[in-house]
């Protein structure tokens, strides 16, 4: 077990790049399992989830060869139907292989996905989803089973705007007969890359980033060379390091639109946000004035839970009363308990929290309980004159590549133990 030690109370000065998005490379590369010819995957971001992945790959009999942040894949011929459990249970993400594989070989079998403990994720209208489109779903002992002789377009309604639900029924539907219309679909900007990954592959996709995706069916898909957006939460995650370290930082390779309501929010708070074309000019105010705060989490353009606990941590700093509502996931405040070993003051229960901010903080020794919460961990630990050690540093690096690497190119003192 790793951690994150930070010795906060400077300020960062500099430029980093922005990489792939995580939560868009992986869906992608499960998409590749569609088509028989091989594909590449270009800013891949170099991380444990991915890596995970091309296991989950590798495992189903794909050939995955990996350069870097260049990943070119080739299931032209797949051996397995069924991810193994121990992958499974190591990555939610892994369920995204269902959707393909069900289209591909008619059947698909999976154990129950593990990832972040933030609340419940049922697969359930995956499933619901599959069984509109004419497959069979069974619940056996060892985990689901799901069948088909043949998917063929359907209308499906989707109870909640799920990402992960709509991405795996797009992919189920891109060798479907026929045209599946998918209505509350998830309008986030990771669906749109994977509709035009597939796209590129032969599907006709229509209205991604809109609440109703119509997909085509297509009987046999191509090879295809994609390039993944930037990530948005890394993106949002480095801005409010420097909100909350002080200083001034040039964000590179970004859709500053992707984010709709941080930078106001931001900028209503005294932070100097300058968007230009691909890139995002950050630079804090040296003080902070007073303000009342209220965030509401929200599915997109709604403001992303993906970045609630960063965005907690920078509010330590600002004086005032803020409010903080979790809308998403019932369980994804679990960091206000290390937030407040560092001396912050908040109440909470599961989907509410109170944060009187500006309040003296001081390190300690604090613990990542799941990806964005150990992100929003250093993100404190940058504003307090202290060191500040987090463990499980592993969990952090799911979804960051060389977070502390990077930070410290800024002028950050953070060291990896």
């Amino acid at each position: 077990m790793g951690e994150f030690v930070v010795r906060g109370g400077r300020r960062l000065a500099g430029a980093v790049r922005i990489n792939g998005a995580k939560n868009a490379a992986l869906p992608i590369m499960a998409a590749s399992l569609l088509s028989k010819r091989p594909v590449i995957v270009r800013d891949v971001p170099e991380i444990r989830d991915v890596s995970v992945m091309v296991e989950v790959l590798r495992a189903l009999g794909v050939k995955v060869e990996r350069e870097g942040s260049t990943v070119v894949i080739d299931a032209a011929l797949i051996k397995e139907c069924r991810v193994p459990d121990a992958l499974m249970q190591e990555m939610r993400a892994s369920v995204f292989v269902m959707g393909p594989l069900l289209a591909r070989l008619g059947r698909t079998e999976i154990v129950h996905p593990g990832g972040c403990a933030i609340g419940d994720r049922p697969i359930d209208l995956h499933l619901k989803g599959f069984e509109a489109l004419g497959a069979e779903v069974r619940d056996e002992l060892q985990g689901t089973v799901v069948l088909a002789n043949r998917l063929v377009g359907a209308e499906i309604h989707l109870a909640f705007p799920s990402v992960g639900a709509t991405e795996n029924l797009i992919m189920a539907a891109a060798l479907a007969e026929g045209e599946t219309r998918i209505r509350n679909a998830a309008m986030e900007p990771e669906v749109v890359d994977l509709a035009q990954f597939l796209s590129r592959m032969g599907v006709t996709v229509r209205g991604a980033g809109t609440p109703e995706i119509r997909v085509v069916g297509c009987p046999e898909l191509g090879a295809a060379d994609h390039t993944v957006i930037p990530d948005r939460i890394e993106t949002a995650t480095f801005a409010l390091a420097v909100a909350s370290a002080g200083g001034a930082v040039r964000l590179l390779n970004c859709v500053p639109d992707h984010l709709p309501g941080l930078w106001q929010q931001l900028r209503d708070l005294g932070v100097e946000v300058k968007c230009e074309g691909d890139q995002v000019a950050i630079t804090a105010a040296h003080a902070y004035a007073p303000h009342s705060v209220t965030v509401n989490t929200g599915p997109y353009p709604g403001f992303a839970t993906d970045i609630q606990a960063q965005f907690m941590a920078f509010l330590l700093k600002v004086p005032g009363i803020h409010l903080v509502s979790e809308r998403v996931f019932e369980n994804r405040l679990g960091h206000v308990t290390e937030f407040r070993r560092l001396g912050a003051h908040i109440i909470a229960d599961q989907r509410l929290a109170v944060v009187y901010g500006g309040q003296h903080l001081y390190g300690a020794s604090v613990s990542a309980k799941d990806l964005r919460a150990g992100a929003a961990l250093v993100v404190a630990g940058l504003q307090i004159e202290g060191s500040t050690r987090i463990a499980h540093r592993e969990i952090i690096e799911r979804g960051y590549h060389d977070l502390d690497g990077r930070l410290r190119s800024l002028g950050a003192d953070i060291i990896s133990a």
